[in-house]
């Protein structure tokens, strides 16, 4: 029955057009939660317009950062709270020790992945978190637009070939994009540490640890 409710709403709200698009993007990614449907839309709209490719995935991004926008704000004035209404306080800490860990790539990362990764509980704890508000959009509309742009380009060259593809090996996407990005956060801190320090660095260095 629900499931015929939302359909029925997503249809209504497509016949809108990219308004539509919007709507939807943000009802799913705040107070509904339609698994793949900004993927679908997407990648569907693509294969019968392949001129759209070029706004379409942009205005699935649009909607899912106000969407996030609104869900990280609740979040934000409820906090911890908020989290525990609707998450297990396990699944809090595992989340709060990869934010303290990772910063910003904690929300790269399942914000770029496909489902069926987590994503809601990343955005709900920046929230929580109080993670800068500026920052928080903006890593939700890069890392949005990157995953609806491939999407798709990849519709235009293979079709629905994509969306068979993105149901049948999401977590081995996920993982994937997860130790990329892993990799690099790695290689950035290292060189970071072997980069030589500034005059200013060294100052203050110095101020810290005097001669004895």
């Amino acid at each position: 029955m629900l499931r015929e409710i939302l359909e029925a709403l997503k249809n209504g709200l497509l016949e809108l057009g990219p308004v539509g698009m919007i709507f939807i993007a943000v009802l799913d990614s705040s107070l509904l939660s339609i698994p793949e449907i900004n993927d679908v839309i997407v990648v569907t709209r693509v294969l019968h317009h392949p001129a759209e490719v070029l706004y379409w995935p942009l205005l699935a991004a649009t909607g899912s950062v106000l969407g996030c926008l609104l869900l990280y704000t609740l979040a934000r004035a409820g906090g911890e709270t908020f989290l525990r209404r609707r998450f297990s306080p396990e699944k809090m800490r595992r989340v709060e020790r990869v934010y303290a860990r990772y910063g910003a790539f904690a929300l790269l990362i399942p914000a770029l992945c496909p489902p069926p990764t987590p994503f809601k509980i990343f955005v709900a704890t920046a929230g929580a978190l109080r993670y800068p508000r500026a920052k928080f959009m903006l890593t939700i509309l890069l890392a949005r637009s990157a995953r609806y742009y491939v999407e798709g380009v990849l519709a235009v060259l293979y079709g629905h070939a994509v969306l068979r593809y993105l149901r049948e090996h999401g977590i081995t996407i996920a993982l994937g994009i997860g130790a990329v990005v892993a990799i690099g956060y790695g290689i950035a801190r290292a060189l970071r540490r072997r980069a030589p320090l500034s005059a200013e660095d060294r100052r203050l260095s110095q101020t810290a640890n005097p001669p004895l």
